[in-house]
């Protein structure tokens, strides 16, 4: 079988567009604590969420609920992809500080997604 270069064009129109509409959510790390510690994302798309650490120190993200985790290191930042998800309330953490460094990924319908932004 020969390959056709047509078919990465056509490939690539077909992909791009859902590459450029991945959603990006931010979240700030400072004393310890996640800004905001409630992230509101889409229903059943594939989202960004960035963590800034602006501390001096690193910290680790845990979700069991997401099934992920990441360090982010000092004065640095770090991005997770999830998603997929069906509506619900998906808990994170910072493991180095559990105490304080504690969030939620809220995933709530497209209406009232788009009824916030």
């Amino acid at each position: 079988m020969r390959f056709n270069p047509r078919w990465l064009s056509v490939l690539c129109l077909l992909v791009t567009p859902q590459l450029l509409a991945i959603e990006e959510v931010f979240v700030d790390i400072r004393e310890h604590l996640f800004y905001p510690a409630t992230v509101i994302i889409p229903a059943n798309q594939k989202v960004k969420i960035t963590f800034i650490n602006h501390d001096n120190t690193p910290e680790e993200l845990d979700s069991f609920d997401l099934n992920r985790e990441k360090v982010v290191f000092a004065n640095s930042k770090a991005s997770l992809y999830v998603g997929p998800l069906p509506e619900g309330k998906y808990s994170f953490f910072g493991e180095f500080n559990p105490a304080t460094a504690q969030g939620v990924v809220e995933v709530v319908s497209e209406q009232e997604w788009q009824r916030a932004h």
